[in-house]
C-alpha cells in the first residue's frame, strides 16, 4: 500500500502505524502551513500526565504560507525547554539512554526552518526503530489522490480519530493509566526494540 502523510515534529504513533504497514511512503512538503495541528506540535507523557510540545514559529494567517516557508522563531529557548520536559518524562523509562543520542542533537543544533527539523526527527525516528530511511516527497500539491492513500488528516489533532492502540507499560500510567497515540518517542522510549513489532501488529481507524 502506498501512502501519503504530512511530516510532523516526531510523529504520533499513528502515523508510524500507518508507516509500518505501507509498501511506500510519500510526504506532503507542498501543502500550506496550518496551525494548531502536529506540524510543529507533539504529546508526550509526564508526570502531570498529556503534555503538550510546541515550536514556536514565524507565521501570519494574513497570507497564505507554505509549509516548506514557514520559519522557527529564535524568540524563545524552545528547545531547551523541550528536551527538560523530554528527559523528565522518559530518564526512568526502560530505553530512554539507549536513544539519547540519537534525539539529544536537535535540540543544541540550530534549524532555521521547520520543515528541515521535522525532516531530521523523521530520520532520528528511522534510526531508533532500525529500519530503511525509504520515503519520497510530493513534487507538487494534489488535493484528491489516485495512486496513494491519503493519510494527511493524521496531522490534524483538533480532529483526531481516537485509536484502539494496544496499551504497553508507560512511565507514569500509575498515576494517569494507559495515554494512546502520543509522540513515537514514547513508545520507542518504553518499548525499546519491541517498538516496530508493535507498530506492524496495530491497526489504523480511519473514522
Amino acid at each position: 500500500m502506498n501512502i501519503l502523510l504530512h511530516p510532523t515534529y516526531f510523529p504520533s504513533i499513528a502515523t508510524f502505524v500507518a508507516i509500518a504497514n505501507a509498501e511506500q511512503v510519500s510526504l506532503e512538503v507542498c501543502d500550506n502551513y496550518q496551525k494548531q495541528t502536529y506540524r510543529n506540535r507533539m504529546f508526550i507523557y509526564d508526570a502531570n500526565g498529556k503534555l503538550p510540545l510546541t515550536i514556536p514559529v514565524v507565521y501570519s494567517q494574513k497570507n497564505r504560507q507554505l509549509y516548506k516557508d514557514i520559519v522557527i522563531s529564535e524568540d524563545e529557548n524552545w528547545q531547551d525547554l523541550h528536551w527538560k520536559s523530554i528527559q523528565s518524562a522518559y530518564s526512568n523509562s526502560p530505553f530512554f539512554e539507549f536513544y539519547e543520542d540519537d534525539i539529544k542533537h536537535l535540540y543544541t543544533s540550530k534549524f532555521k526552518f521547520l520543515l528541515d527539523f521535522n525532516f531530521k526527527c523523521l530520520e532520528a525516528v528511522y534510526e531508533c526503530l532500525q529500519i530503511p530511511l525509504k520515503y519520497k516527497t510530493t513534487e507538487v500539491f494534489n488535493k484528491t489522490l489516485v495512486n496513494e492513500h491519503d493519510y494527511r488528516f493524521l496531522v490534524d489533532n483538533r480532529k483526531e480519530i481516537p485509536q484502539d492502540f494496544k496499551p504497553y507499560v508507560q512511565v507514569f500510567d500509575d498515576k494517569h493509566g494507559f495515554i494512546p497515540n502520543l509522540s513515537i518517542l514514547d513508545l520507542i522510549c518504553n518499548e525499546g526494540p519491541n517498538a516496530m513489532m508493535y507498530l506492524e501488529s496495530q491497526q489504523l481507524k480511519l473514522q
